[in-house]
């Protein structure tokens, strides 16, 4: 059998997917025990118990200030923030990308402002939308709206476009309306493609997070990252770093379980 035909099994599976991280702390493990060798009080690479008496002090002690377990707060202001700006995105994205797709008129008059809104660097408009909207809320959700929406929209009219033409045809022929075939027709189609377009953006929209909670904020993951590396609190800064990383791979493997459960169709 040839090799591109093989493919692994439940525990090869998973014994593939868990070797790369293995590899990656044991390779930690090794270059923190060479620099603590050469100098004990280095701060680069902590060792394993020092992190792990860092995790302690910042999600399992209420902060001797505020009495906040430091941690949740943070990753609770951040999961607040994100899941806003993402939802918004993923409105806007259906809302204006299905009718740009379906309706010439409307296309012609919205596609290429969107297309010129993508373009925009999103961090380059960062202190104009402090100057506009403040250094609160308000200001954090829109960056991430304004560096995710655009790609959905864009991405959702494309797969209304890449419809076949005789399905909207046969609707029509059955006396459909224009409503009828967006929500009848195109809606369920599109629907997991969204779901797959959430799950592309959210590594920009953790980017866009981070960004802004670590010029503007007063808690979140973002910030306490950026707070915490002016003392090189790398047993602090590694934990968050590696938490941020589990919740952003949570969240695209609930998407994609989601789309599997609901949408068995599509991709099969």
């Amino acid at each position: 059998m040839r090799l591109i035909n093989r493919r692994p099994g439940g525990v090869g599976l998973f014994a593939s997917a868990a070797i790369p991280f293995a590899l990656a702390l044991v390779l930690y493990v090794v270059a923190s025990s060479i620099r603590l060798a050469e100098n004990p009080d280095d701060k680069l690479l902590p060792d394993l118990s020092t992190i792990g008496a860092a995790i302690e002090r910042v999600a399992f002690e209420p902060d001797k200030r505020t009495g906040d377990y430091i941690f949740w707060t943070d990753t609770g202001a951040s999961l607040a923030r994100l899941a806003t700006g993402v939802f918004l995105a993923a409105f806007l994205g259906l809302a204006v990308g299905v009718p740009n797709g379906l309706v010439p008129w409307f296309g012609a008059f919205w596609s290429p402002a969107i297309r010129a809104l993508s373009m925009i660097p999103p961090l380059a408009i960062l202190p104009i939308l402090f100057i506009v909207f403040g250094v609160g809320e308000l200001a954090k959700v829109m960056l991430i709206l304004l560096g995710t929406a655009p790609f959905l929209m864009r991405d959702i009219e494309q797969r209304v476009r890449e419809l076949p033409r005789e399905q909207l045809i046969k609707a029509q022929t059955l006396d459909a309306t224009s409503w009828q075939v967006a929500l009848r027709v195109v809606f369920p189609q599109v629907l997991p493609r969204l779901i797959d377009g959430v799950r592309l953006s959210l590594g920009s929209a953790w980017l866009f997070l981070i960004a802004a909670e670590a010029i503007a904020s007063t808690d979140g993951l973002g910030y306490r990252i950026f707070l915490v590396r002016r003392y090189l609190a790398m047993d602090v800064i590694l934990p968050y770093v590696a938490w941020i990383t589990f919740l952003a791979f949570l969240f695209d493997f609930g998407l994609r379980r989601l789309n599997r459960r609901y949408f068995p169709w599509y991709g099969a």
